[in-house]
């Protein structure tokens, strides 16, 4: 009788480990937030002295985990702050770098794209804010996740923002090959205020942040989406599986040869 139970007990484990996503079983990912010693021209080319203090992100996997096969093209970020701004940099490995929207608050993910979501406290409200490589953007808050019936404010906007991009190839030309396209941004502590309490950060605390990547391929009706901390399920709009920002002071990073830190774009 003893081991009758012990076998209904194995299968009811076994059914329960198969029904959970395995991205689910993971932990949000985490990143090492530095002040920046010197200040960051944004231009998009990411070749500032102070973003050798700021490490890349692991590189980005199918939105779904490592269920899913692993991206066709790089892509990873990085992140820095000081007393004004919050900076956010990104490689994205792309041989046919295409672009088309040009108006502000277009949906952007209809091109390729880079996105960025933000969530600064315990409030149920986040920011998310998508860009292509014409350099467009969409900025926008939610007051809470869609499926708990929050609703998008295409009316937010984010003053003093700056945005780049450095194209390393030919945008829009698919008669050559392109290296990729890099990112740089600067979202200024005042600009959340508008639609919640946010304050500057001091060294020690923590938001929830994420960031995808959506990406078109020719013949393919759904698009793909990249990101860094696995979500577990198409849609980024869970910001509970979000990865962890952790604000920390400056750091002093040896100069020597080629960093890894550094762009590998060219």
């Amino acid at each position: 009788m003893l081991r009758f139970f012990w076998m209904i007990h194995l299968v009811v484990f076994t059914v329960l480990a198969v029904a959970v996503p395995e991205a689910w079983a993971q932990q949000p990912k985490s990143y090492e937030c530095y002040r920046a010693k010197t200040p960051v021209r944004v231009d998009g080319r990411l070749d500032d002295r102070a973003w050798k203090a700021a490490a890349w992100t692991t590189d980005f996997v199918d939105i779904e985990g490592s269920v899913k096969p692993a991206p066709r093209f790089r892509t990873r970020a990085k992140m820095l702050w000081d007393d004004e701004y919050l900076y956010i940099a990104a490689e994205l490995e792309e041989p046919e770098i295409k672009a088309t929207l040009t108006k502000h608050d277009s949906v952007i993910f209809h091109d390729n794209d880079f996105e960025v979501f933000l969530k600064p406290g315990e409030a149920p409200g986040y920011f998310e804010f998508e860009i292509n490589a014409l350099n467009t953007g969409w900025d926008l808050y939610l007051n809470k996740p869609y499926r708990e019936g929050g609703k998008a404010d295409n009316s937010w906007e984010i003053p003093g923002l700056k945005t780049a991009v450095a194209i390393h190839g030919t945008l829009n030309d698919p008669n050559d090959k392109d290296h990729g396209w890099t990112v740089e941004m600067a979202f200024p502590w005042s600009a959340f205020a508008s639609r919640l309490p946010v304050a500057k950060p001091e060294i020690g605390d923590q938001w929830r942040v994420n960031f995808s990547r959506v990406e078109w391929k020719v013949g393919q009706p759904k698009e793909d989406n990249w990101v860094w901390s696995p979500q577990g399920l198409i849609n980024m709009h869970v910001p509970e599986r979000w990865g962890y920002l952790h604000f920390r002071d400056s750091r002093t990073v040896a100069h020597g040869p080629a960093s890894k830190q550094q762009a590998t774009l060219h």
